[in-house]
């Protein structure tokens, strides 16, 4: 008889056979998290970028994430969907693959979150700059396209894609952490027995998920306000860097950085623990 599904094989590489994945619950879970993580997102965006917005302190620049117009919002869902989708799926697969076909363990949990998570963030890139250009209250633009078209007119189909650098490595690493911390838990974390309560399997789910956003989002900070940077002043990686150690010395690094742990930590925490809800509920395993 052959080995259970997810089991090892007499060589010690992991059975072809494994979990099935469900391409629907990690859409569905992505699809929550991103409702959820707009106004998060929107408050992160202004407060890194530098934009003057109505409201003080903390609280105040929140309300304000919260209240219309909502500039961009099908676009910046719908990239937030399928990117996160496709980077969580992605590296279940991938990790699947890779470890049944006899990788080490680190290789198979990396290299799918460092590849797809690149190949995502070069196809968002014009959306990302775009719904974050309009999201300054003086932009002259208002609106995902608008600002796609003015951005090309002003400086070429290369400007779409300006900032990609820093969204690189802003994004690639948060994955990479994210889903890395997602997967050694998973392993080490103790299994519930079958008949044990749901709540159990919950607040498994739960810790590794909590872990892997806040690690996933403490790394991201400078990355995103150098990305913001060059995008609303038109200037290269380096000259961001050089300005804002002239300006601000280090302080600018850690500047929205309670916003952004907040931005980043809570969708990626949502998304594992409701891709695990939703496969549960799906197969009632």
């Amino acid at each position: 008889m052959g080995p259970a599904p997810g089991s090892l094989s007499t060589n010690g590489s992991a059975s072809v056979q494994q979990p099935n994945l469900h391409p629907d619950c990690h859409f569905a879970a992505s699809m929550v998290a991103a409702f959820v993580n707009y106004p998060l997102w929107r408050a992160s965006a202004v407060a890194q970028s530098g934009f003057l917005v109505e409201g003080s302190g903390m609280f105040g620049k929140y309300a304000a994430a919260f209240r219309p117009p909502w500039r961009g919002v099908g676009w910046v869902l719908g990239g937030m969907t399928w990117a996160r989708a496709s980077i969580f799926y992605g590296s279940d697969t991938g990790k699947q693959v890779l470890t049944a076909a006899g990788a080490p363990p680190a290789v198979a949990m990396v290299l799918p979150p460092l590849v797809i998570s690149t190949l995502v963030q070069v196809a968002n890139q014009p959306i990302i700059r775009a719904s974050i250009t309009i999201q300054d209250p003086t932009s002259q633009w208002h609106t995902v396209m608008a600002a796609m078209r003015g951005i090309h007119q002003n400086g070429g189909v290369n400007a779409l894609w300006h900032g990609t650098s820093a969204g690189i490595l802003k994004t690639v690493p948060k994955y990479c952490v994210a889903i890395l911390v997602k997967d050694t838990l998973d392993e080490q974390l103790p299994r519930p027995a079958r008949d044990a309560p749901a709540w159990e399997t919950r607040l498994r789910s739960a810790k590794k998920a909590v872990a892997a956003g806040v690690a996933g989002a403490t790394i991201t900070n400078p990355f995103d306000i150098i990305r913001n940077e060059m995008f609303k002043a038109d200037e290269s990686l380096v000259q961001v860097c050089n300005r804002l150690t002239h300006e601000q010395g280090v302080r600018w690094l850690w500047r929205g950085v309670d916003k952004n742990l907040v931005s980043v930590a809570i969708p990626i925490a949502m998304t594992i623990y409701l891709t695990d809800l939703f496969t549960t509920l799906k197969t009632g395993i």
